[in-house]
């Protein structure tokens, strides 16, 4: 059984240890001590990392009470240093270990809320790289959360102590607290006076004071509850930076002051969609001259041009085929780049013809009888010639 250094105090940085152990599995190295500040991956938190003897652990894990800290470097000389006996000294990585405290003991405050006030669980926590989520059992509204959230960061100011107690079966049989799995062998509680008591393996901060800071950023819909992103300490101060900068960024491209950017870009897409408006009506005219445009005896009509684009070339074909036409082809883009195009008729069926010539001029697309779409390569002058030649073609079935 592994001393577990990270109990008997959380902000231990340093610790010398003997080695017990060191064995090869799945291709790396496996240091077992008799005494560790590393905490293994558990509890919704992934393991501490950092050095022994300068030589750098990637990973801890936990089996059977023994721990075993995984070694970056797979060489052998790996094993040929940590032999049984030897007194090594680690050093976990202080910054990372800090910050895992700040979001894990928020956490504890944030899960007690909830509890208390809406009698919701939380039945899934996890620590990851960049954040940390919290799965409760029953829905909470965004207005709810906020109200969490300040109440939390009240909890924050009062620096409360943060309490490790190891009750005995008889006072833990009259406790009431918070567990999210079944629990064998002498159960650790950690209290917060006023705000949670509940069953966790992690190290904590000692005070509230040092988490800095409980930012709620997010909360969604999650298999019947909900499920809510959050932020502590060293990461909401990194995450307000990262906001700050992107905001002076907008603020800057808006000419407005940063706490105003909002009511700019609402300006901004006001101005916006009355450019499209605008936009939308000069393309109706443009579409209606450019049909105009086209002689009344012309009973196959193609028109290549690149000032057409989205719903402008069907609108501008089936402009064109309000008069009496065989067929109206409409082509956007350039020989280098290829050519969208759709094609109609309102006397004959396209889309065989649409084959035809997607088979000659390596093209794709389909749609109905009396309308085809697609892309194509080819140029403009044997793409225009096939087109009006086939046009005549009693092959294709009417669509009448």
């Amino acid at each position: 059984m592994t001393e577990k250094l990270f109990y008997r105090d959380s902000h231990l940085k340093e610790f010398t240890a003997e080695v017990l152990s060191c064995e090869k599995r799945d291709g790396h190295y496996e240091v077992e001590l008799d005494r560790t500040a590393f905490f293994p991956e558990g509890g919704g938190q992934y393991a501490d990392t950092g050095v022994l003897d300068e030589m750098q652990v990637c990973d801890v894990q936990e089996k059977d009470g023994r721990i075993f800290h995984i070694m970056k470097d797979r060489s052998e000389r790996v094993s040929e240093y940590f032999t049984a006996g030897r007194r090594v000294s680690g050093r976990i990585d202080w910054e990372e270990r800090f910050m895992k405290m700040q979001q894990h003991t928020g956490e504890h405050i944030v899960s007690g809320l909830v509890h208390a006030r809406f009698g919701y669980n939380n039945v899934g926590f996890h620590l990851g790289s960049e954040d940390c989520t919290m799965d409760f059992n029953g829905a909470v509204t965004k207005e709810e959360l906020q109200e969490i959230e300040q109440e939390a960061n009240r909890a924050v100011w009062k620096n409360l102590p943060v309490q490790v107690l190891y009750p005995t079966e008889e006072e833990l049989a009259s406790m009431d607290y918070r567990s999210k799995i079944e629990i064998e062998g002498q159960i650790r509680i950690v209290v917060i006076p006023g705000y949670d008591v509940c069953a966790c393996c992690a190290p904590h901060v000692n005070n509230t004071g040092e988490i800095g800071m409980i930012k709620l950023t997010g909360v969604q819909r999650y298999k019947g509850g909900v499920r809510v992103t959050m932020l502590c300490g060293v990461r909401a101060l990194l995450d307000y930076e990262e906001k700050q900068k992107e905001a002076r960024s907008v603020s800057a491209m808006l000419c407005a002051r940063e706490n105003e950017i909002a009511e700019a870009v609402e300006h901004l897409q006001k101005e916006c969609a009355d450019l499209k408006q605008e936009i939308g009506e000069k393309e109706k005219k443009l579409i209606q001259y450019r049909a105009d445009m086209v002689p009344d005896e012309e009973k196959a009509v193609c028109i290549f041009g690149d000032e057409f684009a989205g719903e402008s070339m069907r609108h501008l074909m089936n402009r064109i085929l309000e008069k009496d036409r065989v067929i109206c082809a409409v082509f956007s883009g350039c020989e280098r780049d290829g050519y969208r195009y759709v094609i109609g008729s309102k006397v004959m069926d396209v889309r065989s013809l649409a084959g035809e010539f997607n088979k000659v001029f390596n093209g794709r697309g389909g749609g109905r009888p009396e309308m085809v779409q697609g892309t194509v390569q080819g140029r403009e002058d044997e793409m225009r010639k096939w087109i009006l030649q086939k046009a005549g073609n009693s092959s294709y079935e009417s669509n009448a």
